[in-house]
């Protein structure tokens, strides 16, 4: 749904912002469609395109003769390298900064090498990382609008900090838009990284009403309803790991049995597939690596055919499909997007199975269905995300923001 625009003086940026969005959204417009589109005046437009192109974010792209005789029609359209952002996602088991240009296409990407528990030690291997990225895209530092984080919650939005994130036992309070912004000199964007995902379906036009699943070290849920993503009071939306899927399961660090993301872990599996005989035996259960490396097994064992492999995959769908079962009803979601550094490994598998799993089980399949999709954007969804925080907050239009809005609502 394209915003409309206003005609108070007062509100040009946000008017820039609506007719830049509508244009991302639609790809070509001419100037006669963005006034359609947005409400706005054809002076109110002819003047923002101008204050558009002379910006670099939009340029011409050919002319579009319509069925009368009329004179043909100028369109426009994005122009990819007016602007850039950076995106940073941080989970336990990887750390990926891409480059994503005005239109939202990777441009660059690359893992961070200097991974470390230690919070300063990472830090300068994300820092590093990004000054690479951009260096190796060719993308001028001054169009890089700003660095995108997509970090494992709780987080603290105001003051920028990562609080205690459960599988990252050395991060206590560590103050990371602070401490990047001061290594890097750009503006920094801190979220979680359940909502980056889920930011990163809707930048990539698939909106409406959605939960995306989040399969990494640990599980999340980020929200879009309505087209707009939900934060919750302390932007801390998501926390579904301790829904308790089986209370004969695996004992959770917060005191209880069969919580839905210590069930979900890669340790976990593995340790069942240990148990079943599927993985041999003698894993480091408290090896990351090594445990990334058994889970990667277990998942092409799946692929292959073990029905034991399968069976523990069949098991984990269940989990997955009550948590999303409830979230969807209680929302009357449209669909479960699933993503996440571990999605690619389990989808050939767990995919149909948690299809399966839902079957009759959406209570308002008769008034709409309900779907169940892999992310389009691949593994690297979450820090395409954080990226496109940046993009989102420096160009999609926020009434919210304004004051003169506020003033005409």
């Amino acid at each position: 749904m394209v915003r409309r625009g206003t005609n108070l003086d007062r509100v040009g940026g946000f008017n820039d912002a609506v007719v830049l969005d509508a244009i991302r959204r639609s790809e070509q417009l001419s100037r006669v469609e963005l006034a359609e589109a947005t409400g706005l005046s054809g002076q109110a437009i002819s003047n923002i395109v101008r204050r558009l192109l002379d910006a670099g974010l939009v340029r011409e792209a050919g002319r579009l003769r319509g069925a009368g005789l009329g004179k043909p029609r100028t369109l426009l359209e994005l122009e990819p390298t007016g602007q850039y952002a950076v995106g940073v996602h941080l989970d336990p088991s990887v750390v990926t900064v891409v480059l994503l240009d005005l239109t939202g296409e990777v441009v660059a990407r690359r893992p961070v090498d200097q991974y470390a528990d230690d919070p300063g030690v990472l830090i300068d291997g994300i820092a590093k990382t990004i000054e690479e990225v951009i260096a190796a895209s060719g993308a001028p530092r001054h169009r890089v609008s700003g660095v995108g984080i997509a970090a494992p919650g709780p987080i603290d939005v105001e003051r920028g900090v990562v609080v205690d994130p459960p599988n990252l036992s050395t991060w206590h309070l560590v103050p990371l838009r602070d401490e990047l912004s001061e290594r890097t000199g750009l503006p920094i964007v801190l979220d979680k990284d359940v909502t980056a995902a889920a930011s990163a379906e809707k930048w990539a036009g698939h909106g409406g009403s959605f939960v995306f699943f989040y399969l990494g070290t640990g599980v999340g849920a980020g929200l879009v309803i309505g087209d707009e993503v939900v934060r919750g009071s302390s932007s801390n939306v998501g926390e579904i790991g301790h829904v308790i899927v089986d209370p004969d399961g695996p004992l959770c660090y917060c005191g209880r049995r069969g919580c839905v993301g210590e069930a979900s872990q890669p340790r976990y599996l593995v340790q069942q597939a240990v148990q079943a005989g599927v993985l041999a035996e003698g894993i480091d259960l408290d090896d990351r690596h090594a445990v990334d490396a058994a889970f990667a097994r277990l998942c092409a064992l799946a692929v292959d055919g073990s029905d034991a492999a399968q069976e523990i995959v069949t098991t984990l769908a269940e989990r997955i499909a009550k948590v999303v079962e409830d979230i969807a009803n209680l929302l009357d979601l449209e669909r479960v997007v699933f993503g996440g550094p571990h999605w690619e490994q389990l989808a050939p598998v767990l995919h149909d199975r948690v299809r399966t799993a839902l079957e009759g089980r959406f209570l308002l399949a008769a008034v709409h269905p309900f779907d169940v999709t892999g992310t389009a954007l691949g593994a690297d969804v979450g820090a395409i995300g954080a990226a496109s925080l940046v993009l989102d907050r420096t160009f999609s239009p926020n009434p919210s923001l304004d004051p003169a809005l506020a003033a005409e609502r």
